[in-house]
């Protein structure tokens, strides 16, 4: 399970080194081999090891493709999913494509989301942050969020 938010500088080849914390858990789920693609709402990448991508893609995979939203995911998602392994040194090497689409620089965040970690321009992620903790809560909250205890 990733937790956390991490500072990982980028160099200029686009290679960004795991934390160790994370490293472990990456080698023991799927021997290294990881698979990044887009997010569809924000400008950030998402990095699932390749057992938990493969789940994902089977369930956006059986999307109807005469829906539109449907076919919209399965174009994003699954178009822009590259296979990434990690080295021994625990680095990844993020293809221009995606570094473009997240407008990664140097330094970047990765967030733990639980199945998968973010990837985020440092930048753009202090900036959304700070903007989701002012945000008033909307008025279509969840029933299921309703009901969680912290």
């Amino acid at each position: 399970m990733f937790r956390g938010v991490n500072q990982v500088n980028m160099d200029a080849k686009g290679r960004l080194t795991i934390p160790t914390r994370y490293r472990e858990q990456i080698l023991q789920s799927c021997n290294g081999e990881i698979v990044v693609t887009i997010d569809t709402e924000e400008k950030c990448l998402l990095i699932y090891p390749q057992p938990a991508w493969e789940d994902i893609q089977r369930k956006v995979e059986s999307l109807p493709s005469f829906n539109v939203a449907g076919r919209r995911v399965q174009r994003l998602l699954i178009g822009h999913a590259t296979d990434i392994p990690m080295d021994g040194s625990g680095r990844i090497l993020i293809t221009p494509p995606l570094r473009e689409y997240a407008r990664l620089e140097k330094k970047t965040v990765l967030l733990g989301q639980g199945n998968k970690l973010e990837l985020w321009d440092e930048q753009i992620w202090a900036e959304r942050r700070d903007a989701w903790l002012e945000a008033q809560p909307e008025q279509d909250v969840p029933d299921e969020l309703l009901t969680l205890s912290l």
